[in-house]
């Protein structure tokens, strides 16, 4: 299991869709799952969290029907704090490969959620309070990787998709070497290539 970490509109979900085709592996973007259950709009729309029970409940679920279907996880958005971070090395640390954090300027933050035009990117204030969230709370998670000797990696996700795709894929061979590239793409389908969905 790889773990991708960013602020929002850093290219968690596009960039891991891409390593998903890549390595034959499986994304799991917490907050489109979060969005697809359908019935935390208000929460989200107005910058906060989602309850730690019911997002640790949606993404162990998720991870199960992966791993009994033959898939190893991308996982994208979680663990969001310190207590689902505690979950996390207490079931599943001996499954994790390594996390990687992107990094991107703020300012070019919000002209990436501009374009994506969701519901929950258009108020400047919660899209400031989810960095403000995100902030603090990667604060709490990293020890906790560090004390369970995990690895972590900060890739520039500044560029092209390509590029950052090129600077993602090194780095998660680095953290996974045995993680091999796909000759063919399975779905035959175009990744979508655009920060702004």
């Amino acid at each position: 299991m790889v773990i991708l970490f960013g602020l929002a509109g850093s290219g968690k979900g596009t960039q891991g869709k891409a390593l998903s085709e890549i390595f034959g592996w499986r994304t799991l973007s917490v907050g489109q799952a979060i969005r697809d259950a359908g019935k935390y709009d208000d929460i989200i729309n107005c910058g906060k969290m989602i309850p730690d029970e019911d997002v640790i409940k949606l993404i162990q679920n998720k991870i199960e029907v992966n791993e009994a279907e033959g898939y190893d996880t991308i996982l994208d958005g979680f663990p969001r704090n310190k207590a689902q971070t505690e979950w996390l090395m207490e079931h599943m640390a001996d499954k994790i490969d390594g996390a990687i954090i992107l990094d991107v300027p703020k300012e070019e933050l919000y002209d990436r959620l501009a374009l994506r035009g969701r519901d929950d990117d258009k108020e400047k204030s919660a899209i400031d309070r989810r960095f403000e969230l995100f902030e603090q709370n990667i604060c709490s998670i990293l020890p906790l990787f560090e004390a369970n000797n995990i690895p972590v990696e900060h890739v520039n996700g500044v560029g092209s998709i390509d590029e950052v795709t090129d600077r993602l894929v090194a780095v998660f061979q680095k953290i996974n070497p045995d993680a091999t590239k796909q000759i063919n793409d399975v779905n035959g389908e175009e990744i979508e290539k655009s920060y702004g969905e």
